[in-house]
């Protein structure tokens, strides 16, 4: 909070103006402030992102359905830590289980720092789905 919100607040709280005239003066501030640009109808604070959200909103048959996954990016910067300390034949192991799975995925290429490099570059991702009545939304917030 600004500290001429802050003003106006304790304007108000001491009775020395009306909750109309402290409504008036907040509305004269926000215009003057510039106005965030937003990308979509949500608005996110920029700053160091701490989750991964993962959003679907979709509509089968009629039958309305969403999904609103949040993962904290902590848990996800340990999981890769925790990788490196896995030994090499394990890894494999896993890889070839993740294949059989039909998820061909090398966890030996998973660093650190490439999880951070999409973490910094992943801001508002939206895919499309082959039903045109299903939204993903992919972010960090």
């Amino acid at each position: 909070m600004n500290e001429q919100r802050k003003e106006i607040l304790q304007m108000l709280a001491e009775g020395k103006i009306t909750t109309e005239e402290a409504d008036q003066l907040i509305a004269a501030l926000e215009r003057d402030q510039p106005v965030p640009v937003a990308s979509g109808s949500d608005v996110r604070p920029k700053g160091k992102p701490k989750y991964l959200r993962v959003m679907v909103d979709a509509n089968d048959d009629g039958i309305p359905s969403r999904v609103n996954v949040r993962v904290p990016l902590q848990l996800l910067r340990a999981g890769v830590r925790l990788a490196a300390l896995i030994p090499a034949q394990a890894l494999g192991e896993a890889n070839a289980e993740l294949t059989r799975s039909g998820l061909p995925f090398d966890l030996t290429q998973l660093k650190p720092e490439q999880l951070e490099a999409l973490v910094e570059h992943l801001d508002d991702m939206t895919v499309e789905v082959d039903q045109p009545d299903t939204k993903v939304r992919v972010f960090c917030e």
